[in-house]
């Protein structure tokens, strides 16, 4: 399976289509879609002029799953990796069953008129992918992703039952702007405005936005205040590791940045409840959107490193073990390979590398799965070898926080 059909053409596409095309054998084909074709042309060229390899574009709206049909019986790949808009998760999904083509994506769907942030819709496509003899793989980014893949190296490895889970993502870059978010701010936005949310018990705990802050000591960065927040793959961790008691999302934020958004969200720029403008129903985050900086842009502008990991307490040969495990991503080292800030980069190589493991055969199996449910010693590989290692630290102290 080496024909792969890539949808979206933000930074994230922009990184992964480089790291496929440096892997000419595994990789045939790539068609890249976007809405935007202007961002396909750029990424066919700089494809072409780095590495002599021709990709081919097409203009798409995945809104409408007839329009990706279209494309798939065009094109007929192997494989379509999503890296539209979550929106759109579902329309794509549809078309893949039609054509019997196998999926990927990066981040679970959500309805354009709520932030909700749940993965049933599209785990209710399970035998719909297992009878046509198809597999979904989601949320193969970092985190939701490469963090699922450290918790079940940790089962495998380092514990015989993990009781507490907390996700680390720490951004210590800086790209000098007074504002702006290092990926699609519309989604970016909707994701920390919403009510925190954590397990514990058996029950899931809901708390107002960004409120629960802790200070904490980021390998290679430094102490940042991070915050609890929710984020999708504590769903699906909870679920296929049901011996876990407690587990939480934190991420960091800088005061300035907090500020910004505060003010932004009091005069009602982050809502996504269309308004009247004159005549016109407009929804004023996708203003926003459009007004603040283009991640894109952002690759040569950032400076600093992005610390993401996890830290797993449990109990090993009946005794209670702390392991912290991570990675550290140089901002300006990925601008230097590949063009990008670490963001994308961090989110862009494993969406490759899932592709690969589902190509070889590596990672497959019949139906919507999360990459959890897989072995994760290949993809900790192949991580390795593109450019996102990770570090395991025993920590003797069990963190009370």
């Amino acid at each position: 399976m080496k024909n792969i059909f890539v949808i979206g053409a933000g930074g994230v596409s922009s990184v992964t289509v480089q790291k496929m095309s440096m892997l000419k054998n595994d990789f045939n084909e790539i068609i890249l879609a976007s809405r935007t074709i202007e961002r396909c042309r750029v990424i066919k060229e700089l494809i072409k002029k780095k590495f002599n390899f021709d990709i081919k574009i097409e203009q798409l709206n995945a809104d409408h799953t007839n329009d990706v049909v279209k494309l798939l019986k065009k094109y007929k790949p192997d494989i379509v990796l999503n890296l539209a808009l979550p929106y759109q998760d579902l329309t794509i999904m549809e078309a893949c069953l039609r054509e019997k083509v196998h999926y990927l994506d990066t981040a679970n769907y959500e309805p354009k008129n709520e932030a909700k942030f749940e993965y049933k819709w599209q785990w209710d496509l399970h035998n719909n992918f297992s009878k046509k003899g198809l597999m979904a793989l989601l949320g193969c980014g970092f985190d939701p992703g490469v963090t699922n893949v450290y918790t079940s190296y940790a089962k495998k490895h380092l514990l015989d039952e993990i009781q507490s889970l907390d996700i680390l993502d720490c951004n210590g870059g800086d790209h000098g702007q007074p504002f702006a978010t290092n990926f699609n701010p519309e989604i970016n936005i909707r994701e920390i405005t919403a009510n925190s949310r954590h397990f514990e018990n058996g029950d899931w705990k809901t708390g107002e936005p960004l409120k629960k802050k802790i200070s904490f000591n980021f390998p290679e960065i430094g102490f940042r205040n991070m915050y609890l927040m929710y984020h999708e793959e504590l769903e699906s961790l909870v679920k296929n590791f049901p011996e876990i008691k407690r587990a939480r999302f934190w991420m960091t934020f800088g005061d300035e940045y907090l500020n910004y958004l505060n003010v932004l969200k009091n005069v009602g720029m982050t809502s996504i409840k269309p308004i009247d403008y004159n005549g016109t129903k407009v929804v004023p985050l996708k203003i926003l959107k459009k007004i603040l900086p283009d991640p894109s842009s952002l690759g040569k502008l950032t400076k600093g490193k992005t610390c993401i990991g996890i830290i797993v307490t449990g109990i090993k040969n009946n005794l209670e073990k702390t392991y912290y495990i991570y990675n550290i991503c140089d901002h300006r080292k990925c601008y230097n390979e590949v063009g990008s800030q670490a963001i994308s980069y961090t989110t862009g190589v494993p969406a490759m590398i899932g592709c690969l493991l589902m190509s070889k055969k590596i990672w497959f199996r019949q139906g919507v799965w999360n990459v959890e449910q897989f072995n994760p010693d290949p993809f900790i590989q192949q991580l390795n070898i593109h450019g996102l290692p990770n570090q395991t630290v025993e920590l003797k102290n069990k963190l009370k926080f």
